[in-house]
């Protein structure tokens, strides 16, 4: 059995049996190749979230709701909790918004013409309990500034793997 992965300029080429290719995965794991790869398609996906927002906005499409719709899809978040976490993520890293309380998080939804999500506090404390979500110091632990985890992004990452 022969596999090769690329992204940008990381390669991992695995090659023999089950058990050889299990550990050589290891290794690329070890060696910290594995997690330079999976950064790689981290920012690769990052550059076209960017790249649809801005040929949203140049064609003149609504492109809020359709670029967190499109977030949401192509990462598999049809769970509340999942799609919430996304929006957090969607407001932190696409649009540049660090206070968001939640009139902003359910426009965001209403303009991606999904249902709000309700009892928004109680989503966001379930995150923070699961560690997908943390308060930066010096916010008075209010949620409207909360931020995705390493925890978090893994997980919206295996969401969009799934």
């Amino acid at each position: 059995m022969r596999l090769t992965i690329q992204a940008g300029d990381v390669e991992i080429n695995l090659e023999g049996a089950t058990i050889q290719i299990d550990e050589q995965i290891t290794q690329a794991k070890a060696e910290h190749t594995w997690t330079m790869l999976l950064e790689r398609i981290r920012e690769a996906r990052e550059s076209a979230m960017e790249a649809a927002v801005t040929a949203a906005r140049e064609a003149g499409l609504p492109e809020r709701g359709s670029a967190f719709r499109a977030l949401l899809e192509n990462c598999a978040l049809t769970r509340k909790p999942d799609q919430v976490l996304g929006a957090i993520h969607y407001l932190r890293n696409v649009e540049g918004i660090n206070d968001s309380p939640p009139r902003v998080v359910n426009e965001l939804f209403s303009d991606a013409g999904i249902d709000p999500p309700g009892n928004l506090s109680l989503y966001l404390n379930r995150l923070k309990e699961r560690r997908f979500l943390e308060v930066p110091t010096g916010k008075d632990d209010k949620n409207r500034f909360a931020i995705l985890t390493p925890e978090g992004q893994a997980h919206l990452d295996k969401r969009s793997n799934a």
